[in-house]
């Protein structure tokens, strides 16, 4: 008769413990994935992949910039957008191309910069700066850029914007801006 309770007691302990475990492991995976899954959301490193975003789908805030004040000066321009559809992906770099009259040059991405995936779920918001060093007015070096075009990764579609900080400076000539353009960054909470 005792070996009945003793074994009964063994098992209860063993589910017990077993389930302690699962609990326990459980409790602190979802403890974690809370905080994992909203950074993750946020770095889109994980959580349910969308589509790529679409320039359609999204709004856009050209500035305020910290404009370039005088030719050999450098400004940055922070660019965000904002996710007006389902959720979606950005995945790279952005490009940016100036523009003045039919003359046009793309800004290259900072080499230094590591583009991450992120996930934008609906208003969600991702940002990028463009760095420029401001050019000579007249100059033949310079492009005196009045507009501003941004695509998204792989696609075709742009977003035009007002370009407003004055002439930017060509490394060798205005075709090759002196400016770079970071990759995507989350923005906001």
């Amino acid at each position: 008769m005792r070996a009945i309770p003793l074994t009964v007691t063994a098992v209860a302990a063993a589910l017990l413990l077993a389930a302690c475990d699962s609990g326990g492991s459980g409790s602190d995976s979802d403890t974690g994935s809370k905080n994992t899954d909203s950074s993750a959301n946020s770095a889109g490193s994980a959580g349910p992949a969308g589509s790529a975003c679409r320039i359609g789908q999204v709004g856009l805030q050209v500035g305020p910039a910290n404009a370039a004040p005088a030719a050999g000066d450098t400004g940055d321009v922070p660019v965000t957008l904002t996710n007006r559809g389902a959720q979606c992906t950005l995945d790279g770099f952005p490009t940016v191309t100036l523009a003045a009259g039919s003359t046009s040059a793309t800004v290259k991405p900072d080499e230094a910069g590591q583009p991450q995936k992120l996930t934008l779920a609906k208003g969600g918001t991702a940002s990028f700066t463009l760095t420029y060093v401001r050019g000579k007015e007249g100059d033949g070096k310079s492009l005196a850029a009045t507009s501003l075009k941004i695509a998204l990764p792989d696609a075709a579609d742009a977003l035009d914007s007002k370009w407003s900080y004055g002439p930017v400076q060509g490394k060798k000539d205005a075709s090759e801006p002196d400016a770079s353009v970071t990759a995507f960054q989350q923005a906001g909470d």
